[in-house]
């Protein structure tokens, strides 16, 4: 499928100007982007396109070459309550590829060159009592991996599935979720990658009548780190909340580029990322879409953004948009804010006694607890509070 455009209108009786018609105007809108299964329909990006303007392309160059991944790049580890089905699906096997069309090159490549899709079922009425856990683990910063996850949360199942990354690669990776009517499903997906690492994924989720879904992104390591979810709110009366907590040292570029669908009837979304940066060159972008289509009537919906910038030299882009094609909807709405500390908060805590440092660190934590706290593994929970505690000793020693 070719790049889409849509030509300018033009006024009846009107002729263009000597010196050239209009241009094609590029496809803007999240949901028109094209979309394909062969990589050969997207072009290497240059950066000058709209999903990838904020993107440090250079930096991901190695996973725009269409070829084949090593398959020791990337070590999978499977931890899996009894009762869940494990397998693989290859392409043309039933469900892959029935909530995801790549629309991207990486995702394209990741589709076609992971021949095996890594497969987890939660069967029917089925309620786990610890999570599904997959670490995978990237062997070197010039290995290169492609890997398409498939997640099926059965009807009226309950589940959560933790996806880790750590260790260094070149790593492309779609993720697959399906939620099945009445499900409930958490997707927690952690990067701890080093710093010389680049990872881009896509999830892409389809969420049936009368499920939920919880997904959330945690990001604090890698080079270069792009994970963009994609959530359709297919069935009547669905619901999804995503979250995302990231924290951006020097030299890290942490983006998210999410997009939640309102397709069926009163549905409900709630969309909220938290990003803390420091360090010259530290950066994180996010871009919010929305879109309420024509017959998500009675839809209710909200997206937020906030960052913390917490030294000289570290930047936050941060684009929320929203797209509404019907007037009969409960609520929706979009807010954005990147700021340094304030200072009155500082000032309340350092006149009780407390040093400014040790202020400092109470306000981030406080401000990123609201994410860490929603995850609801425990385990998980602690280690994360243990890594931002790393990250501020760091910026304070710094």
């Amino acid at each position: 499928m070719a790049a889409t455009t849509q030509a300018p209108p033009t006024a009846p009786g009107s002729t263009a100007h000597t010196d050239g018609a209009w241009a094609a105007i590029p496809v803007q809108t999240r949901s028109e982007r094209p979309r394909s299964f062969d990589p050969a329909d997207f072009e290497v990006p240059t950066g000058r396109e709209v999903n990838w303007k904020h993107t440090p392309v250079d930096r991901l160059a190695p996973l725009f070459v269409d070829a084949a991944g090593d398959d020791t790049a990337i070590a999978f580890d499977l931890d899996a309550p009894d009762g869940v089905e494990v397998g693989v699906r290859r392409v043309g096997e039933s469900p892959r590829g029935e909530a995801f069309v790549p629309e991207d090159r990486p995702a394209a490549i990741a589709w076609t060159r992971a021949e095996e899709a890594l497969y987890v079922r939660v069967p029917a009425d089925a309620e786990l009592d610890a999570p599904v856990v997959v670490t995978m683990t990237g062997a070197g910063a010039d290995r290169r991996a492609n890997a398409h996850i498939l997640l099926e949360a059965g009807v009226n199942s309950r589940a959560k599935v933790l996806l880790r990354h750590a260790g260094a690669a070149q790593f492309a990776q779609n993720v697959e979720v399906l939620v099945r009517d009445g499900a409930h499903l958490d997707v927690v997906t952690v990067q701890q990658w080093d710093d010389d690492a680049v990872h881009a994924a896509s999830h892409q989720v389809r969420v049936a009548r009368d499920a939920t879904l919880r997904h959330i992104v945690v990001s604090f390591g890698g080079g270069v780190v792009r994970v963009n979810p994609s959530v359709e709110l297919a069935g009547a009366g669905s619901r999804a909340d995503l979250f995302g907590l990231s924290y951006s040292d020097s030299g890290q570029h942490l983006e998210s580029q999410v997009f939640l669908h309102h397709k069926g009837p009163d549905t409900k979304g709630d969309v909220l990322y938290k990003g803390a940066l420091q360090g010259r060159g530290a950066r994180s972008v996010w871009v919010g879409d929305v879109l309420i289509g024509p017959d998500a009537v009675g839809t209710d919906s909200y997206e937020a953004n906030r960052n913390l910038v917490l030294t000289d030299g570290a930047r936050a882009e941060s684009v929320p948009n929203l797209e509404i094609e019907t007037g009969d909807i409960r609520g929706a709405g979009h807010a954005s804010a990147t700021g340094r500390f304030d200072d009155e908060q500082l000032f309340y805590l350092q006149a009780r006694g407390i040093g400014e440092d040790e202020a400092r660190r109470l306000v981030v934590l406080g401000f990123l607890a609201e994410i860490v706290q929603k995850i609801g593994i425990p385990a998980l929970e602690d280690e994360l509070f243990a890594a931002i505690e790393t990250e501020l000793a760091q910026e304070v020693s710094g």
